[in-house]
């Protein structure tokens, strides 16, 4: 949109009529800049210099004021003119990870994985449609009747869903979630997302080229986990990473970010995961990162782990690692290949080694709570290498177990380990691999656990 226009458009803030609206003070910014020598400068020196020129009018014109009362109204009359009013204070407290607005008159926010109402609203619906007509003409889409659902991202990077009437009965509907800061698996065993034990070993299974499936719900904190994991992909391997709105924050040197492209106004260019993941196979990937898989491209996704690139990393919505199986034979069917039910279970078995599950408990704390190994049904603890074939079976490696709930409703437990099945100890001998001392393989089959368990409290992440 336009710089004028950005100014221009917007109704009054605090909704009321006369000289001193949030729309007059625009208003009367707009006369006293000059629009050619302001689009010049960045945004920071934008709002650095419409502050300045705001105070100066309000000083000159305005009312008596408080100094809290006048910083106020500057800030509003820039967050108008520049950004999406009443939401840009919510957009700059980091503590905030999701930002709900349920029609005009109701916003609610997530910290800490608990969800708050705030205090306050836009002025009218008229405005709320203004805040919503920016942001979606920044990636040249429409919201309207005829196109009532929509995703975009914002210049800084926060994915945004927009519904509106008639699909919605509470008005427009704004949800915009933020970018899950880069945590360190250090810091999430800190946090209590997980113990040190399963970190090391995690860490393992990434350098060792293991292919893993992070799985979860809907703010589990399957991207932070994603993100931390892939800290350990060695440097100066060529890593192409896959998402719809790119969250990834990759610290090695040799990594390709590809972002999917929804369809334009009259419905054409799409670009979508699977078109991604086909076009990665031919980038010459040693690894490839998906942030999600939800269709078709699940299948494709299998068979690039089946062809030589092994230790790729995905996510997926699933609610324990058993549905997680399940939930990608179902993704993988909706591929336009129809392969039989066995075909694709032998691609899944084929494919993926390592699950881990995610939960986010009644107290907003998010955690590993089991991670299992896909590997043959008769690979017991101690079988090796020779162990005879059978189907694939869920081997448990990690299981966090929780007490049950206080008054205060916070989740606490421990998690529990197991020895490692013979097969996947194997991968990581043969990979140069230690297995950490919690893990180590028993000698006999049919092992026991023997209640190896560390204390845990709290999680974080997205």
């Amino acid at each position: 949109m336009a710089l004028k226009d950005r100014l221009e458009n917007g109704g009054p803030a605090d909704g009321r009529p006369g000289g001193n609206t949030v729309g007059h003070w625009r208003q009367r910014l707009l006369e006293e800049i000059n629009l050619d020598e302001l689009a010049k400068l960045t945004m920071d020196q934008r709002r650095a210099r419409l502050e300045k020129v705001t105070g100066l009018l309000v000083a000159r014109e305005g009312p008596v004021l408080t100094g809290g009362e006048r910083a106020s109204l500057i800030r509003r009359v820039v967050d108008e003119a520049l950004g999406l009013g009443v939401l840009e204070p919510l957009l700059a407290d980091p503590s905030i990870t999701e930002i709900m607005v349920n029609g005009p008159d109701a916003i609610f926010v997530e910290r800490a994985g608990r969800v708050a109402r705030v205090d306050g609203g836009f002025a009218s619906q008229d405005q709320l449609y203004q805040t919503i007509d920016r942001i979606v003409a920044q990636v040249n889409r429409r919201v309207d009747e005829s196109s009532p659902m929509v995703d975009a991202r914002l210049p800084s990077g926060e994915r945004v869903n927009v519904i509106v009437p008639p699909l919605s009965l509470n008005g427009p509907v704004i949800t915009i979630r933020r970018f899950p800061r880069a945590y360190s698996v250090g810091e999430l065993v800190e946090a209590g997302s997980l113990d040190e034990a399963t970190g090391l070993l995690l860490a393992a299974f990434v350098r060792a080229r293991l292919n893993v499936v992070i799985a979860g719900g809907t703010g589990t904190g399957k991207t932070t986990m994603l993100n931390a994991l892939s800290a350990f992909v060695p440097a100066g391997e060529r890593i192409i990473t896959i998402e719809d709105s790119a969250e990834l924050r990759l610290t090695q040197e040799h990594v390709i970010s590809l972002e999917s492209r929804p369809a334009n106004i009259e419905g054409k260019g799409a670009i979508t995961i699977r078109d991604l993941v086909r076009n990665a196979l031919r980038m010459r990937p040693d690894r490839i990162i998906v942030g999600e898989v939800r269709g078709g491209e699940t299948l494709d996704m299998l068979q690039a782990m089946n062809t030589g690139h092994d230790g790729s990393l995905v996510t997926v919505h699933a609610n324990s690692t058993e549905d997680t199986v399940h939930r990608l034979r179902t993704l993988a069917a909706m591929s336009d290949v129809k392969l039989p039910y066995e075909a694709i279970r032998d691609q899944i078995e084929g494919a993926v080694d390592i699950v881990v599950q995610l939960t986010r408990g009644p107290d907003g704390s998010r955690r590993i709570t089991e991670v299992a190994a896909l590997g043959p049904a008769g690979a017991g603890v101690g079988s090796g290498a020779g162990a005879a074939p059978g189907p694939a079976a869920q081997h448990r490696v990690t299981r966090f177990e929780a007490e049950p709930l206080g008054s205060d409703q916070t989740v606490r437990g421990a998690f529990r380990h197991h020895p490692l099945p013979g097969f996947l100890a194997t991968r990581l001998f043969e990979a140069g691999e230690k297995i950490p001392p919690a893990f180590a393989p028993e000698p006999r089959t049919g092992h026991v656990d023997t209640g190896r368990a560390r204390p845990a409290e709290g999680g974080v992440g997205r």
